[in-house]
């Protein structure tokens, strides 16, 4: 994903369908007013609607809009084509929008843009720097591996902490103090990449302790036991080691 540059034009008037958390941002950092439910009409002298409605919905939605202004959807996952015969473009901004938050949340995040015609790619990168996003040109047969990627960065990560949560637990060790551990070692990986973010016993090939993890992990939380596996494998990969024979 190379950053677009901006393109030098003025934000087109917007409007924004789908009142949930990222709708209220979108409309809020593109000053589109409140975003519309479903089932009302898009206003007079709109240039793009953009559609913040789960995947599902997404077709249907496009229907609704009378042709006239671009469209454009924020799923990650769904192509363009949900958008029917017309001028079509998708903004799908890598952050979530915790309840109750400004359109500052999206400040500085990436996002990912595509657009049927290039005027459409042109309209979405617009909207993305509006919204103070770093836009990225994601082609439609890659756009299934952007999103699963996204997935795993957040969801997976938010599992793999509930398992030490966990185990934590066990050890009267709370979530509140695994999280500033957490958080630098998120910032060290965003910052100089995963190599040189690792730490621990497996980068040292202290066998030994690494051992010891894995035998305290299946006395206290084996049903852990697999995923304790698989991510030392990754562990080892990423640092080029290996099992001791």
């Amino acid at each position: 994903m190379r950053e677009l540059d901006p393109p030098p034009t003025d934000l087109p008037a917007c409007a924004v369908i789908g009142a949930g958390r990222m709708g209220t941002v979108m409309a809020a950092g593109l000053h589109a007013g409140s975003p519309l439910k479903r089932d009302e009409p898009v206003p007079a002298g709109v240039d793009v609607v953009l559609l913040c409605v789960p995947d599902g919905q997404i077709a249907a939605a496009a229907l609704a809009v009378p042709h006239g202004p671009i469209v454009g959807h924020c799923s990650g996952a769904t192509g363009l084509e949900a958008l029917g015969d017309r001028a079509a473009f998708s903004l799908h901004p890598l952050m979530s929008a915790p309840t109750g938050s400004g359109p500052e949340v999206l400040e500085g995040a990436g996002c990912a843009v595509d657009g049927n015609t290039p005027d459409a790619l042109r309209i979405a990168t617009i909207l993305a720097h509006a919204l103070k996003l770093r836009p990225a040109h994601v082609a439609p047969e890659d756009r299934v591996a952007y999103h699963a990627a996204a997935a795993m960065a957040s969801n997976f990560l938010v599992a793999l902490e509930a398992a030490a949560e966990r185990l934590a637990k066990t050890a009267n060790v709370t979530r509140e103090q695994l999280a500033p551990l957490v958080l630098a070692t998120a910032r060290q990986w965003a910052e100089s990449g995963p190599e040189r973010a690792l730490t621990g016993p497996i980068v040292r090939g202290d066998e030994d302790v690494v051992a010891r993890h894995r035998a305290v992990i299946r006395e206290r939380t084996p049903e852990l036991l697999p995923l304790w596996d698989a991510l030392a494998d990754q562990t080892r990969a990423v640092a080029g080691t290996r099992v001791p024979a």
